[in-house]
């Protein structure tokens, strides 16, 4: 086994470092993993720049990363549905199993939820890392290592879009162009929707959206009330849409998201913002329009993996920018600031397709 065991480590507020860590031991039902691609979350920057997000607090030194897909390198005693070698993703949430909730099947509200990269607990920017078997997803050979890791972000837009019952016919406003909101344009069109409208501030993200499917995109204007953007929305779809997906987080969104939505449709909140917002109640509730939040997602992995593997969605697309994990500030860097129009930034802790049967 080697001894090199690189790793991205999160000290506090803007104090990253590259250190050595001892490679992990594993349990009799864990697997060791060679880490391969690790792609930079808006969570990951957020941490870096703030020390928090909500009531999840850094308080320690916390191993960064979480979107990610890596190589068997060790089998625990117990595991009996991988082998070494095997290439796969790896959802980075791993429940209590035990508690109501997961015994619900709704296991992402467990309250012993260990999940990569949110303090506590340590995340996967690392070569090696230990990781509960259940919950590696083996990749079939003609899926990349890199959209491996994207798993992780369509999962969160597979899950939005089953909160917001899109099926055949929907008719989607989606709120914000980032890397959530074009997994979830791709996950709605995937289920089904007929008509997909997709707004943000900056056009080069309208423009993949449009480039990734999009029927409809409106580039927003931050001196415009969100009444007035809900008129220029329904004037565009021919209509109010059905189901309105906000994957912003601002408050302006949420209210956009409300005002926006048919009488009787559906509202979904993926981003989150302030702890508390002004939004318009009254309006939601007279007209029996649904507020549903989201928080990541819950079986979800295997489906964002049927969907990329039959080539229903492709999210090569959202690829940008390419870093080695020894250049981890300066990916980091590039995804914060949204240099060269980052939109997903991947860190290879190996050479890049070290592990791809093809090239990415």
């Amino acid at each position: 086994m080697a001894k090199d065991n690189l790793t991205a480590v999160l000290h506090g507020i803007e104090d990253m470092r590259l250190e050595q860590r001892p490679i992990p031991e594993i349990a009799d039902d864990e697997v060791l993993l060679a880490m391969d691609s690790v792609g930079i979350c808006g969570s990951d920057v957020h941490y870096l720049a703030h020390g928090r997000i909500g009531d999840f607090v850094l308080t320690k030194p916390m191993i960064i990363g979480h979107e990610s897909a890596g190589v068997v390198a060790k089998l625990g005693k117990k595991v009996t549905t991988l082998k070494v070698g095997d290439r796969v993703a790896i959802e980075p949430g791993v429940p209590c199993r035990t508690c109501d909730h997961c015994k619900l099947g709704k296991y992402n509200l467990c309250p012993g939820m260990v999940f990569c990269a949110t303090p506590p607990y340590d995340g996967n920017l690392t070569r090696y890392y230990k990781h509960a078997a259940d919950f590696c997803f083996k990749l079939p050979d003609h899926v990349t290592m890199e959209e491996g890791a994207l798993l992780e972000p369509l999962s969160v837009g597979v899950h939005a879009c089953k909160r917001a019952e899109v099926t055949l016919g929907s008719k989607v406003l989606i709120l914000g162009a980032g890397p959530i909101g074009l997994v979830t344009l791709m996950a709605a069109q995937a289920m089904g929707a007929s008509e997909i409208l997709i707004t943000d501030l900056v056009q080069q993200r309208l423009d993949v959206a449009k480039e990734l499917g999009a029927t409809h995109t409106l580039l927003l204007k931050r001196d415009q009330t969100a009444e007035e953007t809900a008129e220029l929305v329904q004037k565009t779809m021919g209509g109010q849409p059905d189901k309105s997906i906000d994957c912003c987080g601002a408050e302006s969104s949420a209210r956009l998201a409300i005002f926006a939505t048919r009488s009787g449709g559906i509202v979904v909140v993926v981003g989150m913002g302030a702890p508390e917002v002004k939004l318009p109640l009254i309006n939601a509730l007279a007209r029996e329009v649904d507020i549903r939040g989201v928080f990541r997602y819950c079986n979800d992995y295997a489906a964002a993996l049927a969907l990329v593997a039959s080539g229903k969605v492709n999210v090569k697309r959202l690829v940008t920018h390419h870093f080695d994990i020894k250049e981890t500030a300066k990916a980091f860097e590039t995804s914060r600031k949204g240099l060269g129009g980052a939109i997903k930034v991947m860190i290879h802790v190996q050479p890049r397709d070290t592990n791809n049967p093809r090239k990415f």
